[in-house]
């Protein structure tokens, strides 16, 4: 059965500086979101603060979109079948990619 799972990472950037490292460092929280397997991913800005994305695989489907706030980001993603089973692991290594690619440098 599917599962949702929602990771929210405060920071201290503003929305265009979150929004310019969010599209630069995608590709790393990608593969947060798929526990390493083999996914094609899609993904399309909805406006400049959302970005909504899927990726197929294994028989499976991801769904989800990234919101970015002036104080934080919000992940939103709807693991499979497959994955649902290590939501835990990958909602915690999503946080983790998060922060890296969100701390004040």
């Amino acid at each position: 059965m599917p599962r949702p799972v929602t990771v929210t990472i405060s920071h201290d950037l503003g929305k265009d500086e979150a929004r310019s490292r969010i599209q630069q460092g995608f590709g790393k929280l990608k593969g947060q979101m798929t526990g390493g397997m083999m996914f094609s991913f899609t993904e399309e800005w909805r406006n400049k603060d959302t970005l909504e994305f899927s990726a197929k695989g294994l028989g499976q489907n991801i769904f989800g979109q990234i919101d970015i706030f002036p104080q934080h980001v919000r992940i939103e993603v709807t693991l499979p079948s497959l994955l649902a089973s290590i939501a835990e692991t990958i909602t915690g290594k999503m946080e983790k990619e998060g922060k890296l690619l969100l701390e004040k440098r």
